[in-house]
């Protein structure tokens, strides 16, 4: 407490880049010169980075919930000071001294030592008395669940720290009479029950009271206010430095050319004006122009997007490691380079079974195997994948829209499909997906897709008769252009496109036919895989006909001919958006989704089940419903996706069309729990969240509910009865060719080691295998085959003789 801290958090992004935070905390009993210090060599040490930290100042006992994130489960500053006139008090088991502390927050726990007596108990929060041989968590009638919850955190924490461990735990509800034993005990310390007083309104935290922004232009040592109708952008100079004073906030805005001394002085001239004003709860936040934090972005009228201003990661950690190094601390690890960045999985068991259905007037029409994988651009459509999970059938629910279907179309699919959902009972995933902004769980799903333009429900050729718009849809007949793309046999699609030579692009290769008529071409850019994914796609487009291939720059005229003659076209392959560092939201539901939270370096425990939790990792939207959640709030979860995607929370531009998948507690899908350390038991015990940490507490755990055991899915009111070829995922698609989808030649010549006649017809399910997420050989694995049998053959816990290719697809997607 008499002391002064400076806290540097660095955080490697995805992106490539590093992430600096800068706090310095400042203890209640420390000197008004260590404080100004720890201010001034806060702006030192952003220098030293580069200059891109954000940088607060925590005073103690009202600090931010991001710096306590840093310190879960609490902070609990202890009397005394280093090297000062403080005498340190150390702590004594033998001599416990009873302490009352008071607990506030949901998300991360705010603790503060107060006056072990009656007068400092209320209703509204929540108190933990820590006694020799006992702790006490007594919490106030009006406190939350999730409060408490989050306190017994807390207790844990004292336990294990004061108390090694060996002490007993007891919780004390506001109201109990001295009737209950462990309420007569608390209250016995306190001279006996007695009610406790309403809390005045004035009492408590200060609050601010709401207050116009004002800003102030720091300008040789002078702060000269800055009068503005709209608080716009444009009001900052690159050259100087600014406050931007919001009452429970004060930034200092720093423009990229302002020297280091301009900075310093911004910085004192902040901590002089809260001073002055004895505003001791403000949060100063500093920031540099470019990387300015979203809630300081938030307080402007428009921010405009601006590319981003980073160093490099190599750049930044030898900086991080030369600044380390001069204090005498080991660096060794902190150089090395980020990893290369890899092809994005699917995280989903790719042996289950697929059903499709198309929209079509207010209704919904099962597909047929041959069929289900060839969606039109101009339709809408219900999909359901079922699949095995640890303990149960998996269920996957999903609309896709396709870019001209009509809105009519669109309500009706995501009525249907949220009726197929609450017939599970709620216990499948719900998936609403877009044409083009497809995620690979999409693409591993169906494996082989194809799209076409056009549309065939009675809803689009209704919508283009009245427009006069032709009807463009494809005919088997006519003239079409497809681009193929994928990265393996179990992710490849065909987009039809424009049949012009723009659309061609030399980093894909194409399918191109007028009736009989079938040409292949492959751009310069392509790979052998590339191409070899072209003639996969023709055997379900143009099968059995003979095709003339094309090499780029060496087509003949009649190639030319039929795109209507050459032109210019790209070729730079389309990129997909990368998926950025997931951010996890506590959600407030009203009549619009305001009341957002972001909950900082979160874990599973963050997800409480009375609450509902929004997973946004920019390329995805996950919409997380607790089991205590009410059955209408779970009805509204797809409504508060797209309410949170057009918020904008992070303003990183999230596009309308951002796939979202809402997810109940309990059936979490591996795309999902892979941002977290994951316990899946956790979801079995019975009771809210603060009944399940008590049991933990108290010891012995909670009591889980029974193992579900794997159901039949009955999610569509039909039976999912499926006939052979379409239950197996890597049927053929035309009994005349000899390729067989979902096997490259490498493929097959590494299953003919160990395939006999004996085995399972090849049209029948794969046999279950838990956990296969599509992978690729490695180099060292593909040199010794052999071995690489002998251990897939263990993980199986199968005899090598009754292995199947259709069984090891997924551990052996090699090309």
């Amino acid at each position: 407490m008499g002391d002064s801290y400076i806290i540097l958090k660095t955080t490697a992004l995805k992106n490539g880049s590093l992430r600096h935070d800068i706090h310095y905390w400042i203890g209640k009993d420390t000197s008004q010169d260590e404080a100004g210090t720890a201010a001034i060599l806060t702006v030192e040490l952003d220098a030293a980075l580069g200059g891109r930290a954000v940088q607060y100042r925590e005073i103690q006992g009202n600090e931010t919930e991001k710096f306590l994130s840093y310190f879960r489960p609490c902070i609990m500053p202890q009397p005394g000071g280093v090297a000062s006139g403080f005498k340190h008090v150390e702590v004594n088991n033998l001599d416990h001294e009873t302490r009352l502390y008071v607990c506030h927050g949901k998300h991360v726990v705010h603790v503060k030592e107060v006056p072990f007596a009656r007068s400092s108990l209320n209703h509204d929060d929540i108190f933990i008395l820590d006694t020799k041989f006992k702790i006490f968590q007594f919490n106030g009638s009006n406190s939350s669940i999730q409060e408490r919850a989050k306190a017994l955190e807390v207790v844990q924490y004292i336990k294990d720290t004061f108390h090694e461990g060996k002490c007993e735990i007891a919780s004390v509800e506001d109201g109990r009479m001295m009737a209950d034993a462990e309420a007569g005990e608390f209250w016995g310390f306190f001279g006996g029950f007695a009610p406790l007083p309403r809390r005045a309104p004035a009492e408590g935290n200060e609050k601010h009271e709401e207050t116009a922004f004002k800003l102030l232009c720091f300008d040789q040592g002078k702060l000269e206010p800055v009068n503005f109708e709209s608080l716009a952008h444009e009001l900052l100079e690159t050259n100087k430095c600014y406050l931007l004073d919001c009452g429970a906030e004060l930034y200092v805005w720093m423009g990229r050319t302002t020297a280091l001394q301009e900075r310093k002085g911004a910085s004192e001239a902040a901590e002089k004006l809260l001073s002055d004003s004895n505003r001791t709860k403000t949060h100063i936040i500093k920031v540099i122009e470019g990387f300015e934090t979203v809630m300081f972005k938030s307080k402007f009228k428009e921010w405009p997007q601006t590319p981003d201003l980073k160093l490099s990661s190599e750049d930044g950690r030898g900086k991080v490691a030369a600044l380390l190094k001069r204090q005498g601390l080991n660096v060794k690890g902190l150089m090395k380079a980020a990893p290369a960045k890899e092809e994005p999985q699917s995280y989903i068991d790719c042996t289950g079974n697929l059903q499709v259905w198309r929209v079509n007037d207010k209704d919904k029409a099962l597909l047929s195997s041959s069929d289900q994988s060839k969606l039109y651009t101009g339709d809408c459509y219900i999909f359901q994948y079922t699949y095995p999970g640890d303990d149960k059938e998996e269920c996957l629910i999903g609309t896709w829209f396709g870019k001209k279907s009509i809105e009519e179309d669109r309500v009706t699919a995501v009525s249907l499909a949220s009726k197929m959902v609450e017939s599970a009972k709620f216990q499948a995933v719900q998936a609403r997906l877009y044409e083009g902004k497809e995620p690979i769980q999409f693409f591993v799903i169906f494996q082989s897709l194809q799209v076409f333009k056009g549309g065939l429900s009675s809803g689009y050729k209704k919508f283009i008769a009245e427009n006069g718009i032709d009807d463009d849809s494809y005919s088997e007949e006519g003239l079409a252009l497809f681009r193929v793309q994928g990265s393996g046999p179990e992710n490849m699609q065909a987009i039809q496109v424009e049949p012009v030579a723009s659309s061609l692009n030399s980093s894909y290769c194409y399918i191109l036919h007028d009736g009989n008529a079938v040409f292949t071409w492959a751009g310069n850019l392509t790979t052998a895989l590339d191409q070899e994914l072209m003639e996969r796609q023709l055997d379900v487009i143009k099968p059995n006909t003979q095709s003339r291939s094309q090499k780029e720059g060496s087509e003949t005229d009649q190639f030319w001919s039929l795109l209507g003659g050459k032109s210019e076209y790209s070729s730079q392959k389309v990129v997909r958006e990368l998926e950025s560092d997931p951010h996890l939201f506590s959600c407030i539901l009203l009549k619009a989704v305001e009341q957002v939270k972001e909950i900082h370096h979160f874990t599973q425990d963050d997800l409480m089940t009375e609450d509902v939790f929004i997973l946004d990792c920019h390329t995805s939207i996950f919409v997380w419903v607790g089991q205590q959640v009410d059955v209408k709030v779970r009805l509204q979860a797809l409504d508060v996706g797209e309410k949170f995607v057009v918020l904008d929370f992070l303003m990183e531009n999230l596009a309308r069309k951002t796939p979202i998948f809402t997810v109940t507690e309990g059936n979490e899908p591996p795309f999902f729990t892979r941002f977290f350390t994951w316990d899946s038991t956790k979801s079995l015990m019975h009771g809210n969240s603060y009944q399940r940490k008590l049991a933990i507490v108290k010891g012995g755990g909670a009591p889980a509910l029974d193992k579900p055991k794997r159901r039949t899915p009955v999610y569509s009111g039909r039976s999912t009865t499926q006939d052979k070829s379409q239950r197996s995922r890597s049927m053929s698609f035309s009994p005349e060719r000899v390729r067989v989808r979902g096997r490259s030649p490498a493929f097959t010549a590494l299953a003919a080691n160990f395939e006999n006649s004996s085995n399972r017809n090849l049209s029948t399910p794969p046999p279950v295998v838990k956990k296969l997420y599509p992978k690729s050989l490695t180099p060292d694995s593909s040199n010794n085959k052999s071995s690489a049998i002998a251990a897939l053959a263990g993980s199986l816990d199968r005899p090598t003789q009754n292995l199947t290719p259709e069984s090891v697809k997924g551990k052996f997607c090699a090309n």
